[in-house]
């Protein structure tokens, strides 16, 4: 089935900006992508530097999606989107770099949802959620979106 961002976004009741062509067919990527400020990251990359806690408390991802992270300032949120029981997160997570948000493990696929990015798919598999940083000279800081 194709999924569109007008579909997604009636789906999670996420509205998208007008910019947007809310009829295009969402992309599907098993690798490295990212949207603003997040970056996800398949886990097998960077195992063993990110992994969940031993114990970690999992939550399945509902319809409606997961709010991962507000862009700054309290702007957009990025959201995670899956069909009921195929996805689950944690944010029980370390990180040898401390960007880990969370990490996501899906049996379909699963979307990353922003009302100014639109949405890219992630193919069934593990995934890192992290914050970006770019670099200013000798500084690193975080990628405020």
């Amino acid at each position: 089935m194709t999924v569109t961002l007008a579909s997604l976004s009636q789906q999670t009741g996420l509205a998208v900006l007008d910019h947007l062509e809310q009829s295009v067919s969402i992309p599907v990527v098993d690798g490295l992508q990212a949207q603003g400020d997040l970056i996800v990251i398949p886990l097998p990359v960077v195992a063993p530097s990110v992994r969940p806690w031993p114990g970690a408390g999992w939550t399945d991802v509902p319809a409606e999606g997961v709010e991962l992270l507000r862009g700054a300032a309290g702007g957009n949120p990025h959201t995670l989107v899956a069909d009921p029981g195929t996805c689950r997160w944690t944010t029980d997570v370390s990180d040898a770099d401390g960007l880990a948000i969370g990490i996501f493990e899906t049996s379909a696929v699963a979307y990353l949802l922003h009302p100014e990015h639109g949405a890219t798919g992630c193919t069934p598999g593990a995934y890192v959620i992290r914050r970006q940083r770019e670099r200013e000279g000798h500084r690193a800081r975080l990628v405020a979106d």
